[in-house]
């Protein structure tokens, strides 16, 4: 773990320039924020947030909203060279909110409903019902006025904790895939960091998070998890509507999983995708969807693979 907090910290410094001004207020415009992407999720999608789709939107700084993901994998047990793959589909509607406590300090809730289905050698296999819950806090360590330098800057840390208000069901952890699950029975608790740096329409998006991940009472504890992404992004403000087209990568890092403190054979693993999204706003409303495709992955030993991950969004501005 020390590690990954290490080079959380290392990587979001190196992105870091001089602190010009730090401005007397945080300024909460309504089409006027860096887009943000932080994410919390175990390696098939039973998390709140349900994959690398991000805690907050890239338009409205508060709001409170409902969210729509869909992830594809397949699963094969492997132990033969013509074992059959078996088609998984996670699928979470959540709510979610973005609010302001003081002019340094934001917190984000995510609160999901899991209906994942699977085939399997024995037939179809469905599982529903409430996710863990995800609270995390952000702090803005500084931000530059947009007038006082050629580049605009912002930067901030946080924390959270993921709250077991999801059932865990270990019987299922004896299949190819343990993540097939509606909540993981834990408290896990998060590390985050971001840094953006804006020139006028165009910006980078720098994130690191590092999630620690306990025991449940069934003695079984999924590995920690390393998220890192690079988002690109133009901002285009027009008269009534605002439109913000995003592209770039992100990478999930899974440590192997624990059950009665012993390794779980073929848990750990990794993925690196690409990204595409847009988000559209007007008045109170805005709209955004986004699409992931992996283009390198390593998913428990090779016997899981994702094939796509995709999400809509619609917001209300408080």
């Amino acid at each position: 773990m020390k590690k990954y907090v290490l080079l959380l910290l290392f990587f979001q410094f190196g992105f870091a320039v001089t602190k010009d001004t730090i401005p007397n207020r945080f300024s909460y415009s309504k089409f006027d924020k860096f887009l943000k992407e932080d994410y919390d999720c175990d390696a098939c999608g039973c998390s709140a947030s349900g994959g690398s789709m991000g805690f907050s939107s890239m338009l409205n700084t508060n709001f409170i909203g409902v969210r729509y993901f869909n992830q594809n994998y397949k699963s094969s047990n492997g132990l033969y060279s013509n074992s059959p793959w078996y088609e998984e589909h996670f699928n979470t509607i959540q709510i979610w909110s973005r609010i302001p406590v003081t002019k340094n300090i934001q917190v984000s809730a995510l609160i999901p409903y899991h209906f994942h289905n699977r085939e399997i050698a024995t037939g179809s296999q469905k599982i529903s019902g409430l996710g863990d819950v995800t609270v995390l806090g952000m702090y803005q360590l500084f931000q530059t006025k947009k007038d006082s330098t050629f580049f605009n800057h912002n930067f901030q840390i946080g924390g959270g904790i993921k709250i077991p208000v999801g059932k865990f069901d270990a019987t299922n952890n004896g299949s190819v895939n343990p993540s097939y699950q509606v909540g993981t029975g834990a408290w896990d608790y998060l590390l985050a960091t971001e840094y953006v740096i804006k020139r006028k329409k165009f910006g980078l998006n720098a994130m690191l998070n590092y999630v620690i991940k306990t025991e449940n009472q069934k003695k079984y504890r999924f590995g920690n998890q390393f998220n890192y992404a690079a988002t690109l992004f133009w901002v285009h403000q027009g008269s009534k509507i605002s439109v913000v087209p995003q592209v770039g990568v992100a990478g999930e890092v899974f440590e192997d999983n624990y059950q009665y403190n012993q390794k779980v054979r073929n848990t750990a693993g990794d993925i690196f995708m690409g990204k595409i999204g847009f988000e559209v706003g007007q008045d109170k409303f805005s709209i955004g969807a986004n699409a992931m495709l992996p283009i390198n992955q390593n998913l428990t030993g090779g016997n899981v693979i994702a094939n796509y991950r995709w999400s809509l969004n619609l917001n209300y501005i408080l």
